[in-house]
């Protein structure tokens, strides 16, 4: 299906890796011009270099980092009509998940609003006024199944994710009428770097439940949580959601969140 994507120019936060970098790859197979915005680049993303695909180097713990950004959108490619607001998780330096309430510091609350809620604030108050000339804008927010799940761990990041979800909500109601659609997807467990890479969350549970990190990987994690699927979700089952979202083909679709979470979520 054609969704309608060509010559569309999209910002994408968190680009480099894991979920950002498949929602670049899914653009730019579309059609789409991209900016890619990341710390650093990484070797996934150096591979897609081509006229279509700019990278800025940014950290959006940094107030001017969206801005930016945007700006280099607009200067590349002359208009920006999506927005996709996929940085998120624990910020620079953290390490999740986080196991009770009492473990979190005012600073580790502070830093994961930060990078998960302003940044997002910070990114759409510079995109709105170039996506206000867009013929079809759209602005989709990458949440998580954890904002409308709350447990006895990531206190901080569950209630970010609650608050990215409101935030979605509301813009979607006051720039609806103006033509900007705004969406969100919200992720279950996906098998990237965050569960896989050394000290990551495969380690920190295995670590707790006295298991190794393989065996939370291969199907540990999924019997944990009880994904109904069996495994984890793949960051392309994420971003092919995420590009239907920021299509034309979803006109009628705003305020919307679309949970991708191999069935991780059981209420109605």
């Amino acid at each position: 299906m054609d969704l309608r994507l060509t010559g569309r120019v999209a910002v994408v936060t968190g680009a480099s890796k894991g979920i950002g970098l498949a929602v670049v790859r899914t653009l730019l197979d579309e059609g789409a011009r991209v900016v890619a915005v990341s710390r650093k680049p990484g070797p996934e993303l150096d591979a897609l270099a081509g006229p279509d695909l700019v990278h800025v180097a940014a950290d959006l713990m940094d107030p001017a980092a969206p801005g930016l950004a945007v700006e280099r959108a607009v200067e590349a490619f002359g208009r920006l009509d999506v927005l996709v607001n996929n940085a998120g998780g624990p910020p620079p330096g953290a390490v999740m998940p986080r196991f009770g309430f009492g473990t979190l510091s005012d600073d580790d609350w502070r830093e994961v609003f930060e990078f998960n809620v302003i940044a997002v604030v910070r990114a759409v108050r510079a995109a709105l006024p170039h996506l206000l000339e867009s013929d079809a804008a759209a602005i989709v927010n990458v949440s998580s199944v954890n904002g409308r799940r709350p447990g006895p761990m990531n206190f901080d990041y569950n209630a970010a994710k609650a608050a990215l979800n409101n935030l979605a909500k509301g813009l979607s109601e006051e720039f609806g009428p103006r033509g900007i659609r705004v969406n969100t997807v919200s992720p279950g467990p996906v098998r990237t770097a965050w569960w896989t890479e050394e000290g990551g969350a495969a380690d920190v549970i295995a670590q707790a439940t006295g298991s190794d990190r393989d065996a939370v990987l291969n199907g540990g994690a999924a019997e944990m949580m009880s994904l109904t699927t069996g495994r984890m979700a793949e960051p392309q089952e994420v971003a092919d959601a995420v590009a239907l979202l920021a299509s034309p083909r979803s006109a009628s679709t705003t305020g919307a969140e679309v949970v991708v979470d191999s069935g991780f979520l059981k209420e109605l």
